[in-house]
């Protein structure tokens, strides 16, 4: 279980619903509200969800590793 805690930069767009927001560093980890306030509520949510998924995945036995990948000039 994660007992720390951390900071993740979200990006808000408003909709005609409300708001979008999204988490940029956790691929696929987005949710929704209909106030800004509610929307941040809920991605709050979102990411201790993604967190605790990949937390369990690596309890399986699945392992990650970073990998250093060097960008062409010009690109």
């Amino acid at each position: 279980m994660l007992k720390r805690s951390s900071r993740y930069k979200v990006n808000l767009k408003e909709t005609e619903e409300g708001y979008a927001v999204w988490c940029p560093s956790l691929p696929g980890c987005a949710s929704q509200g209909k106030t800004e306030t509610e929307a941040l509520e809920n991605i709050k949510d979102a990411i201790q969800s993604y967190l605790t998924a990949v937390e369990e995945l690596q309890n399986q036995g699945i392992h990650s590793r970073y990998v250093e990948v060097k960008l062409k000039k010009g690109a």
